[in-house]
């Protein structure tokens, strides 16, 4: 029997029925997220209401119980990993989409649902929610908007936080609170939506979510821009970013992503090629043609080997399945992995790049860049041999020096990955002492006697 008060356990069980889960075999499904981090929580509630969600948060309050909230565990930074036992509550039984209201563009939905599933409900209605990270076929809203989730579109179109309107989440204290409105504009007091958006469930479980859509853009066009290295590249995302024309998309992968994507991915391309940049630009016919014409020109300059359309629909498919499977093609190069997604001023990304090049050598280690060049949001991965303790220790001090770069160029740590128990050390490095504190009282306010999701996002002190 897990390790919680008996009288928790009898209310809980009655209240959820089979839909509380206590058996290891079981438990065991939720002791993960996609950082390999793992611990067993106690026992997992899979709520189907908001009053499960409230009767819940209350009962975990009374009896000082841990509370993790889940979406799918697609997380990469241990987030959504019970250090500290207690109770995991996946929202995985509520999915439902409560609403569609084009004439709005707003969706209300619960938390459980996938971001893939709503894309496809709102397809027909010429509409989408911009956030699209690279897990949106497999991961929930309520972890999007948990770790403000991004991806390539956020360059023009925002992550998950410029595209929530209202939030309804039960606050630590065991208290439903509405947050915002079904209104593009509001000037009603504090923007609390925007607050809980990236916090990591550590302030409140959203229990239900008012999105923002956009149309969805009549045509697409797909660019790709091949450099002789990496510095060429980042200049040149700092030259399109300049310029008046928002690309619709900017991913940037140097040469080891390259490689990945012609040897593994099967994607044509030169194998002088040291750099590349993958640039959309959406829109109506009228307006298409010059936004193309455009972000070619400026595309190009020294370094630049060529830059063309991609051939076909089929072609631009494939290179950003590409991308977005390099990821886990990064394995191929060596079994360990730590992906970091720090974020620069874009002006600063070729100073990034060059950093970070700089970093491989001196610690010996392959370091490999791709990313949303257009935010400044790169994916900075470093591969080593978890078996050989001195490539491990390598790995943690260069990533400790790839923080301080970020931070020198005027960064944050993560961009869409969020916090969580990866990176929490290095928040004073990164957030004044000051501002610290007052984050802890904010956390404080919501949840006062600290059940939701203990041990991530603030450092202890």
């Amino acid at each position: 029997m897990p390790a919680l008060p008996a009288a928790l356990v009898r209310d809980l069980s009655a209240l959820l029925g089979n839909a509380w889960l206590t058996d290891p075999s079981e438990r065991l499904a939720y002791a993960y997220d996609n950082s390999r981090r793992q611990a067993l929580p106690d026992a997992v509630a899979l709520p189907s209401t908001a009053e499960h969600v409230l009767a819940l948060v209350r009962a975990c309050r009374e009896h000082r119980v841990p509370l993790v909230a889940r979406g799918r565990g697609t997380n990469t930074t241990g987030a959504a990993v019970p250090v500290a036992g207690g109770l995991v509550v996946s929202f995985e039984r509520m999915q439902r989409i409560v609403a569609i209201r084009p004439g709005d563009r707003c969706a209300v939905v619960e938390p459980g649902v996938l971001n893939g599933d709503l894309q496809a409900a709102l397809r027909p209605h010429g509409l989408f929610w911009p956030a699209d990270p690279t897990s949106a076929a497999y991961s929930t809203i309520g972890g999007n908007l948990a770790c403000n989730a991004g991806g390539p579109r956020a360059v023009k179109y925002g992550a998950s936080r410029d595209n929530v309107l209202a939030l309804t989440a039960v606050t630590g204290a065991g208290e439903l609170v509405h947050c915002g409105s079904a209104t593009t504009k509001g000037a009603t007091g504090y923007d609390l939506q925007r607050l809980l958006v990236g916090s990591e469930g550590t302030l409140a479980l959203i229990v239900e979510a008012t999105l923002r859509l956009t149309p969805l853009p009549p045509q697409r066009r797909v660019l790709r821009a091949v450099y002789r290295d990496v510095a060429s590249a980042a200049q040149a995302v700092a030259r399109l970013m300049a310029q008046p024309v928002t690309p619709s998309m900017l991913e940037f992968m140097d040469a080891h992503c390259v490689a990945l994507s012609r040897d593994v991915g099967g994607v044509d391309l030169p194998r002088e090629a040291g750099a590349l940049l993958m640039i959309e630009a959406d829109g109506d016919a009228q307006t298409l043609a010059h936004a193309v014409e455009t972000l070619m020109a400026v595309a190009g300059g020294d370094g630049l080997i060529a830059i063309d359309d991609a051939a076909s629909a089929e072609a631009a498919e494939r290179l950003w399945a590409a991308r977005k499977a390099l990821s886990p093609a990064l394995r191929t190069l060596a079994p360990g992995k730590i992906n970091e997604d720090v974020v620069v001023p874009v002006s600063r990304i070729p100073d990034l790049v060059e950093g970070v090049q700089a970093l491989a050598a001196e610690f010996a280690l392959p370091i490999v860049c791709f990313g949303h060049a257009g935010n400044g949001n790169l994916h900075v991965n470093l591969l080593f041999d978890p078996a050989q303790p001195d490539q491990a220790a390598r790995a943690q001090a260069a990533l400790a020096k790839v923080f301080e770069l970020t931070l020198a160029l005027g960064g944050t740590l993560s961009g869409e990955h969020g916090i969580g128990l990866a990176k929490r050390e290095f928040m004073p490095q990164a957030i004044d002492a000051a501002t610290l504190a007052l984050m802890r009282q904010v956390k404080a306010a919501f949840d006062p006697d600290g059940i939701l999701n203990p041990g991530k996002l603030l450092p202890d002190g």
